[in-house]
């Protein structure tokens, strides 16, 4: 599959599909607007005006003139002295998804670089020669300067970069997959490394986690309302009427189509309860306001995804301007939005998990077991859900609040937005780890009401989980069952089990 990158015509699909694995080609008719922005450089060259980023210096250097001979000198220094970053690398995946990124936004001839750049860039691409970026550094303003660093030193035939399942020098990467660096122009160090597609890739790279994890806790919320001998009356349409917000009324139309009229729900009428716990009955109030809040912000990285983020601009009439389209505080608002929904999704799910291990609540055998005291059933379970929540409301602490100033204050006003993305990755794997304690728990739970059945879909489920982990009734490794119900969230297994998109 490749994803043709146009000139702001991507969608979310394509970037997942890139983000996936895809290949991506730049649009024929791309190449001509960066020749005409390239062209624009050439003429404020030849002429000699001074323009910030083209013959000046950078931040609060800007009001030191360049020498002509000195200009190539000017973008290579600003590229090599940027490859600052630390900590841990990204994942390939986030790095081929950045690098896609910086080719929409060259895409758009607002730039100026010359095309050779971008066909060295989408030759990287095509033959897997990825750089090594740290993934820390980057305070998300002016844009993500050091790890677009580390992107653009390859470029240049420096930084190290992975080509296969070797990591080279930038040049031995690039000659291993007959490619040659460049010698950077006026204005094209600076177009590489001014920009917000860093932050971006791992906040689009985190939305699409939280979708499949989102989609998944919908599954095992419906197994959890089966196991527990639940009321549907909370999911009816008219309840949502009354309260119009989409995620809610779009939830309650999910869960009714998951449980459907099952065994159960007779079983229910004769001995359910005549109100649930909230993480029970609220299920439609709380993640359908976690579905609209991961929407929005799938609109908010949407845009930035196809948006010119460096600084100047070179416009189609002519002008240079400068202005601050390398803010990510965009980028910052969705990343703390889709790090609140995680922690709400998240604990949730343990709230159920407690709920079900909880026999004065579920009417289920204590923590799962009938064998309790000899046994010790999902205890354990619950205390590692416990310990994960507390971990991802403390990650949840919003990042565009913690401005620090940098630059001799001439930045003095940044998103943090880099970090703020990154988190969200990490409390994803965190609410992926309860939600797949929730599915073993929910199974466990639905083995209880045996011989009654869930719905044909949540049964669907059931079977999946007991091909892969037998029951849990008796204690033995449960490390084991737990890194198998991992893979099945973190791969989307249980979504499709149940035929489920909720974003669809």
């Amino acid at each position: 599959m490749t994803i043709e990158i146009r000139p702001a015509d991507n969608t979310l699909a394509d970037w997942q599909a890139i983000h996936d694995g895809a290949a991506a080609r730049l649009a024929t008719a791309a190449m001509g607007l960066i020749e005409r922005s390239a062209g624009l450089v050439d003429r404020i060259v030849a002429e000699g005006k001074p323009v910030y980023g083209v013959n000046t210096g950078f931040g609060k250097l800007s009001h030191r003139r360049i020498a002509e001979g000195d200009l190539a000198r000017l973008q290579e220094n600003l590229v090599l002295s940027h490859t600052v970053g630390t900590g841990e690398p990204l994942a390939d995946q986030i790095v081929r998804l950045a690098m896609a990124l910086k080719l929409a936004a060259l895409a758009r001839g607002a730039s100026g670089v010359r095309p050779d750049i971008a066909a060295l860039l989408e030759a990287m691409l095509d033959r897997d020669v990825i750089p090594i970026v740290p993934g820390q550094g980057s305070v998300g303003a002016s844009g993500d300067l050091a790890p677009l660093a580390h992107i653009a030193a390859v470029l240049i035939g420096r930084g190290r970069a992975r080509r296969g399942d070797r990591v080279l020098p930038g040049a031995e990467a690039l000659a291993a997959a007959g490619l040659a660096p460049v010698t950077l122009g006026p204005k094209e160090g600076l177009a590489l490394l001014n920009g917000t597609q860093v932050t971006t890739a791992i906040g689009l790279s985190g939305l699409f986690g939280i979708r499949r994890l989102f989609a998944t806790a919908l599954v095992t919320a419906a197994l959890s309302v089966e196991a527990a001998l639940g009321s549907t009356v909370p999911f009816d349409a008219r309840i949502q009427a009354l309260k119009p917000h989409p995620g809610q009324a779009a939830v309650a139309a999910v869960l009714r189509g998951l449980i459907g009229d099952s065994d159960i729900r007779a079983l229910h009428r004769r001995e359910g309860r005549l109100q649930d716990p909230y993480c029970l009955r609220c299920l439609p109030q709380v993640m359908g306001a976690c579905r609209d809040v991961i929407g929005f912000a799938a609109g908010m990285l949407e845009i930035e995804a196809g948006a010119v983020s460096d600084n100047p601009l070179l416009l189609d009439d002519g002008d240079v301007v400068s202005g601050g389209n390398f803010h990510a505080e965009a980028v910052g608002f969705a990343a703390d939005m889709l790090a609140n929904a995680t922690a709400e999704i998240g604990g949730m799910a343990e709230r159920r998990i407690a709920m079900l291990i909880d026999h004065g609540q579920s009417g289920l055998p204590p923590f799962l077991t009938a064998a309790g005291g000899l046994t010790s059933g999902f205890m354990s379970l619950q205390i590692t859900a416990a310990a994960l929540v507390a971990e991802n409301r403390q990650k949840s602490h919003p990042a565009v609040v913690d401005s620090v100033p940098t630059v001799g204050n001439q930045e003095d006003f940044v998103s943090m937005a880099t970090h703020g993305a990154r988190r969200v990755l990490e409390m994803l794997r965190n609410a992926e780890a309860i939600v797949a304690i929730e599915l073993l728990a929910a199974v466990e739970g639905l083995d209880h009401r045996a011989p009654l059945k869930a719905g044909p879909r949540l049964e669907a489920v059931r079977a999946l989980v007991r091909s892969r982990v037998p029951s849990m009734a008796q204690d033995w490794e449960f490390s084991t069952a737990m890194r198998a119900a991992e893979e099945l969230v973190r791969s989307g297994a249980v979504a499709r089990a149940a035929d489920l998109d909720p974003f669809n």
